[in-house]
């Protein structure tokens, strides 16, 4: 699989400056056990069924690290793996490769942990048309490392921060007095990006419909209710709006299907970001 690095993730080599410093602090005292010139090779191996993703930040490590240092790649990005099955070779400088190792590895680790989970639920909703979005229910500082991971998992995007999207949630319509208030004031802005808006009943969704913004969040709607948001947003595509429509609440593995069968476009999920379970990965000298 073929995913180029968003152009959002413009923090690469600082996240992975940030790192390294974090780890080495004056220096990797451990490391001046083996003498400078001595070089070393080593693997990486995935302990279990994961989908990996986090090779630019891995390349990253070792090229702050040692730009000698060569990263030979047996998987590509988004792809699954089975446990005991070689990553990626690494041959250069014996040092560098020891003090890179826990930090590659954890890049390695997290983002891949991102990707395999949302590829659980993208597999969960197959044949149903629905998307898989993700949410800024994000770990601080990996925000666009986790994001480029939901890619490499099969999901999609929602707004990256609070500059590129308008979201009018509840406390937003709170402020401004209703649903249609807060949508005239944001078309007031003229900011440019898209304009979605939450809402938590069917009145909100007409609103919200009746304004022709881009996306319709509904949250925790009931079954039946979905439903019925559902039909209004189609009736409104064939008149010639264009509003896409996406679930959000309690979303598990067990019942993401039943979201999706409803016909939504998309469902967003803040755990697959937020409730992390890194993949087990290892890194063994030859």
């Amino acid at each position: 699989m073929n995913i180029p690095l968003p152009a959002y993730v413009t923090d690469l080599r600082e996240t992975v400056a940030r790192a390294l410093a974090e780890d080495m602090g004056s220096g990797d005292v451990t490391a001046r056990l083996v003498p400078a010139g001595d070089a070393g090779r080593a693997r990486v191996i995935s302990r279990e069924t994961a989908v990996i993703c986090g090779r630019p930040w891995v390349d990253e490590v070792f090229r702050q690290l040692d730009p000698t240092v060569r990263i030979d790649w047996r998987v590509a990005e988004g792809e699954r793996v089975a446990p005991d099955q070689e990553l990626f070779t690494l041959q250069g400088p014996a040092r560098a490769l020891l003090t890179g190792e826990r930090t590659a590895l954890n890049f390695l680790q997290t983002t891949s942990g991102t990707a395999t989970a949302v590829r659980q639920y993208v597999d969960a909703v197959d044949g149903t048309g629905t998307r898989i979005a993700d949410t800024r229910k994000t770990l601080p500082g990996l925000r666009n490392a986790q994001k480029y991971a939901v890619l490499c998992g099969g999901g999609v995007n929602h707004r990256i921060g609070l500059y590129d999207g308008i979201l009018i949630k509840e406390n937003h319509i709170a402020a401004a007095g209703g649903i249609a208030a807060a949508i005239a004031n944001a078309r007031a802005l003229q900011a440019g990006v898209p304009l979605m808006t939450e809402a938590e009943n069917l009145d909100e969704a007409r609103a919200a419909l009746a304004a022709d913004v881009d996306l319709l969040l509904v949250d925790d709607f009931p079954l039946d209710t979905l439903r019925e948001a559902v039909a209004l947003t189609r009736a409104h595509r064939a008149g010639g709006g264009k509003t896409v429509i996406e679930y959000s609440g309690g979303t598990t593995l067990a019942n993401v299907r039943s979201y999706a069968e409803c016909g939504v476009d998309r469902i967003s999920i803040g755990g697959i970001t937020k409730h992390l379970r890194a993949v087990d990965l290892s890194m063994r000298f030859t």
